[in-house]
């Protein structure tokens, strides 16, 4: 079943690839972000760095602008995107289709993993930390973003008012999160809120369709047409605006 999902997943995203960027105002902040927390470590001048979750290239760019004399590996679950990352990249280095909660590498390898806005797809993030954290050279950092739970609070609201539940997935919480990664010496995550109003719920649907993410939380059907016209109704009502909420987090190898 998990790998029939994560096909869905790589389906999807495959399918937004083409015009992913056009959606992805928040993920290029995001991207960027995870670039700025990285660029205050101390990296070897040829730095390998491995990348979960490259999409179209957002944080690959700022990887290629930071480090250009990096070892990359940049790795997607659906292959279109990591096509359109190595056809944008700045930098030279072996793009892959990987599962980044499986990854094939074994053995302490990278001074430095990337990802954003990618974790939330994982099956078991604590296990896929772990494995992470396996693969850095010691003093080597993985550095993550992930959606937090106050994500679409509103789109949800909407769903619940019509006693219905959202297709969206439940995020951790910040204090989740840093729970989880209490057991990381020297860890730390912090949360950011970003607000995007869209003119309408078709806006909102839209917009998640286009940056892939139209998988359903398992075991939560499509609304019918009858349900979601009412839910869409209530969140216009509402003003159609929603949040991001963004969770950051740095992990190093003691």
């Amino acid at each position: 079943m998990a790998d029939e999902r994560k096909d869905k997943i790589a389906a999807a995203f495959g399918a937004a690839a083409a015009g992913y960027d056009d959606h992805a105002d928040v993920q290029r902040i995001a991207a960027r972000t995870v670039a700025d927390l990285a660029s205050l470590l101390s990296l070897p001048d040829a730095p390998q760095i491995l990348e979960i979750g490259c999409g179209t290239g957002l944080l690959t760019r700022e990887i290629g602008g930071r480090w250009p004399s990096a070892k990359l590996v940049a790795t997607d679950l659906a292959a279109d995107m990591v096509a359109r990352a190595a056809d944008g990249a700045m930098i030279a280095g072996t793009f892959l289709p990987m599962d980044g909660e499986s990854p094939w590498f074994d053995g302490p390898h990278f001074d430095l993993i990337l990802s954003s806005l990618a974790f939330q797809w994982f099956d078991d993030l604590p296990l896929a930390v772990a494995r992470l954290n396996g693969l850095l050279r010691p003093g080597g950092s993985l550095i993550f973003s992930t959606m937090g739970e106050q994500s679409f609070a509103r789109w949800r609201a909407a769903h619940a008012a019509c006693g219905v539940a959202a297709g969206v997935a439940d995020y951790p919480s910040l204090a989740a999160l840093q729970s989880m990664l209490a057991a990381y010496p020297d860890a730390f995550a912090f949360d950011e809120e970003y607000p995007v109003e869209w003119d309408s719920a078709r806006g909102l649907m839209t917009h998640l369709k286009g940056i892939g993410a139209s998988v359903p939380t398992p075991g939560r059907a499509p609304l019918g047409a009858r349900a979601l016209r009412r839910v869409m109704a209530i969140f216009d009502a509402e003003g159609a605006r929603d949040d991001y909420h963004v969770l950051f987090a740095r992990v190093t190898r003691i």
